[in-house]
């Protein structure tokens, strides 16, 4: 799950959303101010930025080293820490916390069952391939968790656009 480093962004799928899709998906969450919201994958911190601006405390978590200085100086004033590590390594909270991620297509079923698991989970709003959103939102509940299929994320919402759509699947 932790991705490639020195492979190609189609190799682990990543695929950023555009800025006005990722501000579209953080307005369709229930983030609130002072909130800690994890975003997975956090790339070129499209999802950050809304994310500042609805005034989270934000932990982007980004295994690209040249991605994660980027987010640092970006974000330098801002209330966000960046991660430098592999989601497979990761360390979940153990204080109440969000997600709202867009992270990498490959991986996201081991993200899935790892963030169910996650007993300081309060929501998650991830950016997935419609069919893998699909699957998970058909069951309904999973560990007294409730799974919804939310907005719809068509391929021209990212650069470069992936093969397929995507969908937000939001964990309650």
């Amino acid at each position: 799950m932790s991705g490639n480093r020195s492979g190609s962004r189609r190799s682990w799928g990543w695929h950023p959303l555009r800025s006005d899709w990722a501000e579209r998906v953080v307005e369709a969450t229930s983030v609130r101010r002072g909130d800690l919201v994890l975003d997975l994958g956090a790339g070129d911190g499209a999802l950050t930025a809304p994310l500042v601006a609805a005034g989270a405390r934000v932990l982007a978590v980004e295994l690209h080293a040249r991605r994660a200085a980027a987010l640092r100086e970006r974000f330098g004033d801002a209330d966000v820490r960046v991660l430098e590590v592999g989601l497979a390594d990761l360390r979940l909270p153990r204080r109440p916390f969000r997600v709202v991620a867009n992270p990498p297509f490959g991986g996201s079923t081991d993200l899935v069952r790892s963030l169910l698991a996650a007993p300081s989970l309060l929501s998650a709003d991830l950016v997935l391939q419609r069919a893998a959103a699909r699957q998970w939102a058909d069951r309904r509940r999973v560990r007294r968790r409730r799974l919804d299929l939310g907005l719809a994320v068509p391929r021209s919402a990212f650069r470069p656009p992936p093969r397929v759509d995507a969908a937000v699947l939001q964990i309650r």
